[in-house]
């Protein structure tokens, strides 16, 4: 089923969840006990990430999209980047896709890789989504930045480039991770301005250990409130007490967001059955 589909039929918030493949060095049936946990719970749907490092981490995005969808019977989205990619080279990688069944993608520029020259054939997420919208088959979905991407000139060209995207074909968006829900609501204010029309998904990362957070942060450059710094610093050394912390601030961004008319909630579990089961639980009866 495509995802438009979803948003057109369903009179309730969107709910989904994304996760990502083993290392290379661990086989890829380590993560299937996992996601058939989390595909249990019963999201709408779930995407699966790739890093930047070539055809196998491609391979393993399209294995475990296809585990989920055939194997879990949960609708997958696949995360395509192309900065690294030619056109030769993303022709193969939506073959494997319409080989699996894959209907949904999410596509993306991806990471400069230090040291790998990027190839020509596509600039931005945009020329992506146009080129694999002119070969048909597949729903698009594309990435938005509540706070600006962190190489956009300022909000206003952000948003503009949000809207080619849109205008190219991306039928619906998942937004970068945020801890301040008024971000959200501001950024999605700008875009309807802009003729963003589309619906809109809001990232929601409940985090866990103090190490993760920091990592997200310096890569996506979230904010951090107030008050979501004082609970990492009260409980940094405490990890059970960080992770139920951390999962009740992700459940009440939540409720405040299906409260203010979300699109859609599309959580990043990080691979872990037991936060994505809580926030499930937490806000099932509200979706």
């Amino acid at each position: 089923m495509k995802i438009t589909e979803m948003f057109e039929t369903k009179d309730k918030t969107i709910f989904s969840f994304e996760v990502f493949p083993p290392k290379k060095t661990s086989p890829i049936e380590s993560v299937y006990g996992r996601l058939e946990e989390i595909c249990a719970l019963g999201p709408d749907f779930i995407s699966v990430t790739y890093g930047a490092g070539g055809g196998g981490e491609r391979n393993r995005t399209c294995e475990i999209a296809s585990k989920i969808k055939n194997g879990f019977g949960v609708e997958s989205v696949a995360h395509l980047t192309c900065v690294n990619s030619d056109k030769a080279e993303i022709d193969a990688i939506l073959e494997e896709f319409r080989k699996e069944n894959i209907e949904n993608i999410l596509a993306l520029r991806g990471d400069y890789v230090q040291g790998v020259e990027p190839k020509r054939d596509f600039r931005y997420a945009s020329e992506l989504v146009a080129y694999i919208r002119e070969k048909g088959g597949f729903d698009l979905a594309g990435a938005c930045y509540p706070e600006g991407h962190v190489e956009a000139e300022d909000e206003v060209a952000d948003v503009l480039n949000l809207r080619r995207k849109v205008d190219a074909g991306a039928t619906h968006l998942i937004s970068q991770l945020f801890f301040d829900n008024s971000v959200f609501y501001r950024f999605r204010e700008r875009a309807r301005i802009a003729g963003v029309n589309v619906p809109i998904e809001a990232g929601i990362m409940p985090v866990t250990n103090k190490n993760q957070i920091e990592r997200m942060v310096s890569l996506c450059g979230a904010s951090l409130p107030a008050k979501f710094s004082k609970i990492m610093q009260r409980y940094e050394s405490r990890p059970d007490a960080l992770r139920d912390a951390g999962i009740a601030y992700a459940v009440e961004q939540i409720v405040d967001l299906i409260a203010n008319g979300a699109d859609g909630i599309h959580l990043y579990t990080m691979n872990n059955p037991y936060v994505a089961r809580k926030i499930t639980e937490a806000v099932a009866s509200l979706l």
